[in-house]
């Protein structure tokens, strides 16, 4: 039979290879393994001091990917990071670092090409499916209805200047 700590970092390798990966994350894919809790610790305590496993890295390089490719606000954010088992402290930090005006700017965006798909329907219907689509991305509802309003209002704007 294989030496455990050697199978923990099999697995943990070949999952640091496809992607990185929070020690949470590691320590389950160990345990479903059936790696005991000791060799699956000593290898992520390894892991943790040549730099493989950094869940703060791994957090601050989440949220500035996330915001930025996919426009999520800190809600969902948060609630990504904590479902691959970051310690609350690395998220708080993590999250601390979008500013506000990035949060905004990543909703206007976010409206700004979905309201094309919604051009020609109900200025009512409009507006339900831009700020749920919103707060599906975390956002608040005062957030989202606020940013709607001026884009909807701008779109109505281009057609009564001269």
């Amino acid at each position: 039979m294989a030496d455990p700590e050697s199978v923990a970092r099999s697995i943990g390798l070949d999952l640091l290879a496809a992607a990185p990966k929070t020690r949470a994350q590691l320590a389950d894919a160990m345990s479903r393994r059936g790696v005991p809790e000791t060799a699956a610790n000593a290898v992520l305590d390894r892991f943790g001091e040549v730099g493989l496993v950094d869940d703060a890295a791994f957090a601050t390089s989440w949220v500035q990917s996330r915001q930025r490719v996919r426009g999520l606000a800190p809600r969902a954010l948060v609630n990504e990071l904590r479902e691959r088992g970051v310690a609350e402290p690395l998220i708080a930090d993590a999250v601390a670092t979008i500013d506000h005006d990035e949060i905004e700017a990543a909703a206007r965006e976010l409206v700004l090409r979905k309201a094309r798909a919604t051009t020609g329907l109900p200025t009512a219907v409009r507006m339900r499916r831009l700020v749920g689509m919103l707060n599906r991305k975390g956002y608040s509802g005062e957030l989202a209805v606020r940013v709607v309003r001026e884009v909807l209002g701008e779109e109505t704007s281009q057609f009564l200047d001269p």
